[in-house]
Parts: C-alpha cells; sequence; structure tokens
C-alpha cells in the first residue's frame, strides 16, 4: 500500500509539472543592440513551436502568451538572430550582435592609408614619374611647330622604360594596398571567428578584387566574407595552399 502510495504521488506531481509546462504565461521583454545597449525597434519576434510571429514597439518593448519551455527567436535587418527559452520569470532580455562588423578606428589610424604610400612613392620617385610622361611630342618654337626632342627621348629611351615599368608597378602596388587595406585578417578573424592564423590564409583563397573593393559598402564587404566562410567551413581541406619551398640559393647552379 505504501508502494501505491509512492506511485499515486508521483504521478500527481508528474501531472502538476505538465500543467505547469502548459500552462501559456504572459511574457515580457525588450531587444537591445549587443555593442550599444541602444533599444531596437521592429524585431521580428517567433515562437518557434506554435509559428506564431509578432513585432516589437519602437521603445524595444514587447508582451505576448507563451509557455514555460517555449523558444523565441528575435531577428532584425542587420543583426544575428539570437534565441531564448521562456523561463519562470517570463522575462527576456535579448541582445543582438550587428552583422557589420568592422576593424576598430584606432586599428585604422594606426596604419598608412594607401593613398598615403602611393603619394610618398611619387614623391620618392619622383623622376620617374616625369620620365615615364610622354609629355607634348610637338613643341612650337620660335622657328615654328616641329617635334619635341626631349618627348621623342622619353618614349624611347631606356630610362624612360625602366621609368615606366617602376610606375606601373607602383599603381598594381597601390591596387594591392587598396584591397589589403580592407580585406584585413583582422576584419575576417571578428566576422567568422577564425584564428589570425587561419583568417590569413583565407584572406588569400577569397581575396577580392581591386574594383569589388572599390564598389562595395562595409555591409556588402561583410556579407561578402560570410559567403565565402560558408563555403570555406564545408571543407576546408580542399582550400588548402602549400606553401612556397624554401630555396636554397647555395645549391642553385
Amino acid at each position: 500500500m505504501k508502494f501505491a502510495g509512492y506511485i499515486f504521488l508521483f504521478i500527481a506531481t508528474l501531472g502538476n509539472t505538465t500543467m505547469l509546462f502548459c500552462q501559456e504565461k504572459k511574457v515580457e521583454g525588450i531587444v537591445f543592440d549587443k555593442k550599444t545597449k541602444q533599444r531596437i525597434g521592429n524585431v521580428k519576434l517567433a515562437n518557434l513551436r506554435t509559428g506564431d510571429v509578432l513585432y516589437n514597439n519602437t521603445k524595444g518593448e514587447f508582451s505576448f502568451p507563451a509557455q514555460m519551455g517555449d523558444r523565441i527567436v528575435a531577428m532584425s535587418k542587420g543583426y544575428f538572430s539570437d534565441t531564448l527559452a521562456v523561463d519562470n520569470k517570463g522575462l527576456l532580455l535579448f541582445h543582438l550582435l550587428r552583422e557589420s562588423i568592422y576593424i576598430d578606428e584606432v586599428q585604422v589610424s594606426a596604419r598608412k592609408s594607401p593613398e598615403e604610400i602611393l603619394k610618398k612613392a611619387k614623391e620618392d620617385y619622383a623622376k620617374a614619374y616625369r620620365l615615364a610622361g610622354y609629355g607634348d611630342v610637338f613643341s612650337v618654337g620660335p622657328t615654328g611647330a616641329g617635334l619635341s626632342i626631349n618627348s621623342i627621348y622619353s618614349l624611347f629611351s631606356k630610362e624612360a622604360k625602366r621609368a615606366r615599368r617602376l610606375t606601373k608597378t607602383i599603381e598594381k602596388d597601390y591596387k594591392e594596398n587598396v584591397v589589403d587595406y580592407k580585406f584585413t585578417k583582422e576584419l575576417i578573424s571578428k566576422v567568422t571567428g577564425l584564428s589570425f592564423e587561419e583568417a590569413e590564409r583565407f584572406r588569400r583563397i577569397f581575396r577580392p578584387s581591386y574594383f569589388f573593393i572599390l564598389a562595395a559598402s562595409d555591409y556588402e564587404l561583410t556579407n561578402y566574407i560570410k559567403d565565402c566562410y560558408s563555403r570555406y567551413r564545408l571543407n576546408p581541406s580542399q582550400y588548402f595552399i602549400e606553401p612556397f619551398p624554401t630555396i636554397n640559393y647555395k645549391l642553385v647552379p
């Protein structure tokens, strides 16, 4: 009889627990920006159990009926979604993280911009830029119009050809610097969570073009990194690039 009493008590307790979880209660909450701590309005909130959807108000606040254990997901454009479970407190505080994650201004200002590097190169190699210019092939003097000897020299001299090759190299380096300045391993690491070492490898594999970097906004660049990372994490080994072998120059004939 005592054993039967225990069974009855257990069933009664289980029934009360089930009733507790099935009973709907009023759930309230607020949605914040995780970094700025500002409230976010017009956030979509969905109950994964029922499929019910609602939006919070302009103050970031919301209120709706739900059951204990219901999982509520918060979604807003430009933010990563977040999911919380309803507990006995009935209070949900969402802290959404922005999708667009950028390098701190301190880090950026510590580096020279591509424009500063190009300007310095032009100052250092002013003679090369002068020789690389074609100038005016025709000149007008006291005796009338004629061919400019200096311009003809600039077109065909060896020194001028070397100068043009040098300026082309400087311009090419400038474009590479523009890509490097925005597509950094720090940014990749913040968006993907990769270590700096792996982010550097990712950076080499998915390096965008100069023209893409010129046209893309910060938001578009972040989405580009996320899209590439989705492909990368499916099979990282297929993107592995073997490092160049070390050459012992003493053995090279």
